[in-house]
């Protein structure tokens, strides 16, 4: 996995992933989902790296980027991005967003405009109110209270020792180990505060409390592709139909028997998509959608 690079921005630590050429004419930026890191992107990065710049924040509030008591909304987490790729010299990328990344990319590219190269939004957050509804649960008031009991050590402990054995016998679950991860995070108090302040500014009871298909029009001339796995069951792939229906010339790629993390269960299929995108989109290619 390639090397994680730290600076510090507005004061706050921050945890990057900032690989490929650097001469390269096109950056992407990858932006994980809630409780993720960086990390979730380890499948699809050395591929994608060997044609472009390749930049993946921990966000902030995630990983190992500091954790502050501040604004955890698409907004601040937009501005937050473009001061991050000032620091690193960036005038213009390709946003990718998985989740809550993907409301966050639709955020800085609303935002942003002239800063964002195309748009890929992977099983994206932020396109209607359906949502899983154990996440709806977290946002309701008084779950900070009995969120520490939730992720105990002894039980991480436990549950670790068995992904570690399971792993050596060769039995891996990539959509397991991405939730496990995420639930594994909040166990830190910290992470706990950030996850739930950032969940809260999207999430309510009835599920997703902020939505982007009113304002996707305003994104049309930026190139848009969107990648979804008909097994989400987290946010449904409905999502991503009544997107690319509201953005005319966009491309909807819906992988079948994939779940809510495309670039970790289908890594391969997904850099394709992602490769044949960036080196089409000049064309505004006609969708075309796998099932």
């Amino acid at each position: 996995m390639d090397k994680v690079h730290y600076l510090e921005l507005h004061g706050d630590r921050v945890a990057y992933r900032d690989t490929g050429p650097r001469d390269s004419q096109d950056t992407l930026l990858l932006i994980h989902g809630m409780a993720g890191s960086s990390a979730t992107w380890r499948s699809v990065i050395p591929q994608l790296s060997r044609n472009y710049r390749v930049i993946a924040p921990d966000l902030l509030g995630h990983g190992d980027t500091a954790k502050p008591r501040g604004d955890y909304s698409l907004g601040a987490f937009a501005v937050w991005l473009r001061d991050l790729l000032d620091e690193l010299g960036v005038n213009r990328a390709t946003i990718v967003g998985q989740s809550l990344g993907g409301g966050i990319a639709m955020q800085f590219a609303y935002q942003h405009r002239d800063r964002c190269e195309r748009m890929v939004l992977i099983g994206s957050g932020g396109l209607g109110p359906d949502l899983s509804w154990m996440l709806r649960l977290l946002s309701t008031p008084g779950v900070e209270l009995v969120l520490p009991a939730v992720a105990p050590q002894p039980v991480l402990t436990v549950g670790n020792s068995i992904k570690s054995w399971l792993s050596s016998a060769g039995l891996k679950s990539p959509l397991g180990g991405e939730l496990w991860s995420a639930y594994s995070s909040l166990s830190n108090r910290e992470t706990r505060y950030a996850f739930l302040r950032t969940l809260r500014a999207v999430v309510d009871y009835r599920g997703q409390a902020v939505s982007a298909l009113n304002r996707l029009h305003l994104t049309t001339t930026v190139p848009v592709l969107l990648i979804w796995g008909d097994s989400d069951r987290i946010i449904p792939v409905s999502h991503g139909y009544d997107a690319h229906e509201a953005l005319p010339g966009s491309r909807l790629e819906v992988l079948p028997g994939v779940g809510h993390f495309p670039h970790v269960e289908a890594p391969w299929e997904v850099t394709q998509i992602l490769e044949d995108f960036i080196a089409s989109s000049d064309r505004r290619s006609v969708a075309i959608t796998r099932c």
